[in-house]
């Protein structure tokens, strides 16, 4: 797998740490069950954290937690799921989440776009894709409908913006 971060490709410091498996030095993402079993220890380790939601772990189960997590890693286990769009929605907006939000699993080059527009900033993907790929994928759309966690104007507030502009120039 190859990491994007903030749209460049990057090397990944992180270690993904099954439940079973003894803690590395250096940074790892635990899964929820192992957070909530071993969150003293976790924490007491004084090294960057990082959480896995699987899909249908909702961020309210970590949402008091978010400041000891430098990392939330959020699954898309298949392409029909989309739990995790919105579950890094309510990350940075509900939450106010500042760290990273990443996507993991089942990342398509279809849904970059999307995922960037929702909040995510770090992508694992595969070893096929290209910063030439990512850059089209995230560029495919000039416009957008839904307001979203990237801010970006939608096409209703562009309508009003240029209507208004239009009526202030006949009122002179």
């Amino acid at each position: 797998m190859q990491l994007i971060k903030n749209g460049n490709f990057i090397a990944d410091s992180w270690t993904h740490v099954g439940d079973e498996d003894t803690l590395p030095e250096g940074p790892v993402i635990v899964s929820l069950a192992r957070w909530q079993k071993e969150q003293n220890a976790l924490i007491a380790r004084g090294l960057p954290l990082g959480v896995r939601l699987k899909s249908g772990e909702e961020p309210s189960l970590i949402a008091e937690h978010l400041g000891h997590f430098d990392v939330v890693a959020l699954e898309f286990p298949a392409y029909r799921n989309g739990r995790a769009y919105s579950y890094a929605r309510l990350l940075r907006e509900r939450y106010g989440y500042k760290g990273e939000v990443r996507a993991v699993g089942n990342v398509l080059r279809d849904q970059f776009f999307y995922m960037v527009r929702c909040g995510f900033d770090a992508l694992e993907v595969a070893s096929t894709i290209t910063p030439e790929i990512y850059r089209e994928s995230v560029g495919a759309f000039t416009y957008t409908y839904q307001p979203a966690s990237d801010g970006r104007e939608t096409v209703l507030s562009l309508r009003q913006r240029l209507a208004a502009r239009a009526a202030a120039a006949a009122a002179s």
